[in-house]
């Protein structure tokens, strides 16, 4: 749809002709200049991006709906996923803590969402957040790695689903994989029952927003109610002998794992990609977002408690944990409630993730970075059906080839970089208006975000090289330096119309302080996935993003500049028909 209203699709002058475009990538310095750090207005995603789409998504969820969205879209991740491998592996049973300090880490990005989600209610999520805050080439760094994170979440969920389903047919967790041994290695175990699922929650998906979210309601209560079994008949086999050697791999074990097992909260996000279907956004989401939070990080600390009573961990399964650990407790018949709860659970997280992917699609193409033809939304269903298939068949192809722990590292590196990014923009957004802050307080907020970041970094880089503390008595006193020169020196520019994160700046910078400690803990394999990936969607930005949204910008300003030379001849034309009109009473008076 274009700018007046029609369907009429809108032409980019860049991707005309060959010539157009080479004429375009030889100025590709001067586009970047201006577009680097151009901000979105958020008139522009509210209004005009959702244009593109044709049609208007259905307003048609509540607070329930989305408490149920945040639980569904969350546990039944990382609790069933890597609990068993972190346990085994990484921690022991101080997994406790390590679900706790992720927890709090991923509550504090909770809050910093929730804000944004108020005020600019669209399906972009995060990157209409950072479009409006951080400005055109950020956005879409971050867009990609919004996309990398829903595909490998995904794709590690659907492998996960294959184990429990394995056990549930009293098989090994491995039974209904395909070794292929001319296939590198953790790339060699091919999964077409994860495929399968993941065709069929797709499809549900594409068929309504509402329906979605009553099989999440039924596939998140019978999940609950696994739960509850798992806790209350686990501990009547708890064992504390198992507790007595509680942190075998130190304080460097609980952290690591604690990277690794953000995973596990990963999916709140898509929530909030939801916000433009939400009735009431301003009330609806700080109570779907925050509260499903508390309540997932409760439960996950009283299901690992439970599993590490049980069993001793070096004996805890790394593929379906709790199936096994009730098999070795005496309770094999329990095996099958486990496996059922644990499948249901999976259903309703890679549901709510394919809701929320699509969403996240169809509004980067709003902007053009992305072909249009995914902004599409369905007259019928009022949902993205072409950005579904597309984010089906990216999930599919990774799910089928690639192993559990490659696909759990990759994921915690893109998600705690965007979730730092979201809370630097929030503090963007309460500190800097174009316009009302000067440059002499812009150069103190600057500083003070680069003595956050900066020590941020510098704690995780001394994490990584060091088991001493004593560099912390640096970075920590340097991070708070930072929040309270923002607190002290630099007055705020914006608050919130509705709903407004507490404790700022302090909530936010802590939030990027533990994220960006976080990321130190991962391996360096990890970050190499992550680079790579980064390094391909900067080139396509370059060859393909920066032009389009160079094209959008341009046709909006000349759009306005029309719209004005209009309104101005109108003003002209109506100021000499009140000439004319004065003439022609002064000529009627003279007659008579």
């Amino acid at each position: 749809m274009d700018e007046n209203g029609s369907n009429n699709p809108i032409k980019l002058e860049s991707f005309e002709s060959f010539s157009n475009y080479g004429r375009a990538v030889m100025n590709t310095p001067s586009r970047l200049v201006k577009r680097m750090m151009a901000r979105s207005l958020e008139e522009a995603e509210l209004v005009e991006a959702k244009k593109e789409s044709q049609h208007e998504m259905k307003r048609t969820l509540c607070w329930w709906d989305l408490i149920w969205f945040g639980m569904g879209s969350v546990i039944g991740s990382g609790i069933f996923v890597l609990t068993g491998l972190e346990v085994r592996n990484n921690v022991g049973p101080a997994v406790v803590l390590s679900y706790v300090i992720s927890g709090i880490s991923a509550l504090l990005s909770v809050f910093c969402y929730t804000e944004f989600a108020v005020e600019i209610p669209v399906a972009g999520g995060s990157f209409a957040y950072l479009r409006v805050e951080l400005g055109d080439f950020i956005s879409f760094i971050a867009a990609g790695n919004i996309i990398l994170e829903y595909i490998i979440g995904a794709a590690a969920v659907a492998r996960s689903w294959t184990s429990y389903f394995a056990t549930l047919c009293n098989q090994q967790s491995h039974k209904f994989l395909i070794h292929i041994k001319s296939l590198p290695h953790n790339y060699n175990e091919l999964d077409p029952l994860a495929v399968l699922l993941l065709i069929a929650v797709s499809v549900f998906a594409i068929s309504s927003t509402k329906g979605s979210s009553r099989l999440n309601y039924i596939a998140s209560f019978v999940h609950l109610t696994a739960i509850i079994f798992i806790v209350v008949a686990g501990l009547t086999k708890a064992d504390a002998k198992n507790y007595s050697d509680f942190a075998p791999f130190g304080a460097r074990g609980i952290f690591q794992s604690a990277a690794v097992l953000y995973f596990a909260y990963v999916g709140f996000d898509a929530v909030s990609t939801m916000a433009e279907e939400t009735k009431n956004p301003g009330r609806d989401i700080p109570i779907g977002l925050i509260g499903s939070m508390v309540m997932i990080t409760v439960i996950y600390c009283m299901m690992a408690v439970t599993l590490c009573l049980m069993q001793k961990y070096s004996e805890v399964d790394e593929n379906a944990a709790f199936s096994v650990a009730f098999e070795a407790a005496g309770m094999g018949w329990g095996k099958y409630i486990v496996a059922v709860g644990a499948i249901k659970g999976m259903i309703s997280v890679l549901l709510v993730g394919a809701v929320g992917q699509a969403r996240y699609l169809t509004h980067i193409a709003r902007t053009h970075l992305l072909p249009s033809w995914l902004a599409h939304v369905n007259p019928r269903t009022g949902t993205p059906i072409n950005a579904t298939c597309i984010m089906l068949l990216a999930t599919a192809i990774i799910t089928f080839f690639t192993s559990l722990e490659v696909l759990a590292n990759l994921l915690s590196v893109s998600t705690l970089f965007l979730f730092s990014l979201v809370a630097i923009a929030l503090l963007v957004r309460r500190y800097y208006a174009e316009g009302v802050t000067t440059k002499s307080t812009v150069a103190k907020f600057c500083f003070c975000i680069s003595l956050i970041v900066g020590s941020s970094v510098s704690s995780a880089i001394y994490w990584t090289r060091t088991e001493g503390w004593f560099g912390y008595a640096v970075t920590v006193p340097l991070w708070f330096l930072g929040t309270m020169g923002i607190w002290m020196f630099v007055p705020i520019a914006k608050k919130p119309k509705v709903w407004g994160v507490p404790l700022v700046p302090f909530l936010p910078s802590a939030s990027v302080g533990i994220n960006i400690f976080l990321l130190g803990s991962l391996d360096l394999d990890s970050f190499k996935r992550f680079g790579f990936w980064t390094a391909i969607l900067i080139v396509y930005y370059l060859l393909v993003g920066l032009h389009a949204s160079y094209d959008i910008a341009k046709l909006r300003d000349n759009n306005n500049n029309n719209n004005n030379k209009n309104n101005e001849s109108q003003l002209n034309l109506d100021e000499e028909n009140v000439q004319n009109d004065v003439s022609a009473l002064t000529q009627t008076s003279e007659n008579e």
